[in-house]
C-alpha cells in the first residue's frame, strides 16, 4: 500500500468527522511515513510499520471525545424515506420519552456518586475538625484544672486524628476507583460507536 493509498483509507474511515478533526489525523500520520521514509524505509515498508488501518482508526477515535464521536456517528449516510420519517414523528412520544428518562437516570446517578463522595469528604474533615477542637478544648481543661477531662479530650483528639487519617486515605481510594470506573464507562461507550462505524 502506498502513502496515497493508506492515508486514503483512513480519510474514508473517518467520514463524519470534522474535516479540521480528519486533516490534523492524517497530517500526523503522513508526518510518521515521511520519518520513515528519511531513515530509509521505502514507502510500502514505511505503511507497513505504521499498523493496520482498523487501529489506526480505532486509536484516533478512542482519543477523541465522545460528542464529537456521537455526532459523528449520528450523521446519516443516506436521506430518509418518507414512511421512516413518518414512524419517527408518530413515535416520538415514546422513544423521545424514553430516551430522555435514560438520560436523567444515568445523570442522576452519576450526581449521587459524586455526591457519596462529597459525603465522605464531609465526614473525614468533620472528624479532622473535632480532632483540632478535642486539643483546644483539653488546652483549656488544663489551664483550669480538670485532670480527667484533659485524658478525655485529648484521648478523643488523638483518636480523631487518627480515624481522619485512615479515612483520607480510604476515601482517596474509593475516589480513584470511580474515577476509573467513569473512565472504564466512558471507553466502553466509545468502543459501542466505534464497533457500530465498523460494522457499516
Amino acid at each position: 500500500m502506498t502513502k496515497k493509498e493508506f492515508l486514503a483509507a483512513i480519510e474514508q474511515r473517518l467520514c463524519g468527522l470534522s474535516p479540521s478533526d480528519i486533516e490534523k489525523s492524517l497530517e500526523y500520520y503522513k508526518e510518521m511515513v515521511d520519518d520513515y521514509i528519511e531513515n530509509g524505509k521505502t514507502e510500502e515498508e514505511a505503511v507497513a510499520a505504521m499498523g493496520s488501518v482498523d487501529e489506526i482508526v480505532s486509536q484516533i477515535l478512542m482519543e477523541m471525545p465522545l460528542p464529537k464521536i456521537v455526532k459523528a456517528k449520528a450523521k446519516s449516510t443516506r436521506g430518509l424515506r418518507a414512511w421512516e420519517i413518518v414512524l419517527l414523528v408518530l413515535g416520538s412520544p415514546i422513544w423521545a420519552s424514553l430516551l430522555l428518562a435514560a438520560v436523567i437516570v444515568v445523570f442522576a446517578v452519576y450526581i449521587v456518586i459524586w455526591s457519596a463522595v462529597v459525603v465522605l469528604y464531609a465526614v473525614d474533615f468533620s472528624l479532622a475538625a473535632v480532632s483540632l477542637a478535642g486539643i483546644f478544648i483539653s488546652a483549656i481543661c488544663a489551664f483550669s484544672g480538670g485532670g480527667v477531662q484533659v485524658l478525655f479530650y485529648v484521648g478523643l483528639a488523638l483518636f480523631c486524628a487518627g480515624a481522619a487519617i485512615l479515612c483520607f486515605f480510604a476515601f482517596n481510594k474509593i475516589t480513584v476507583g470511580i474515577v476509573k470506573a467513569s473512565a472504564a464507562v466512558l471507553r466502553g461507550i466509545k468502543h459501542i460507536f466505534i464497533r457500530k462505524a465498523e460494522t457499516k
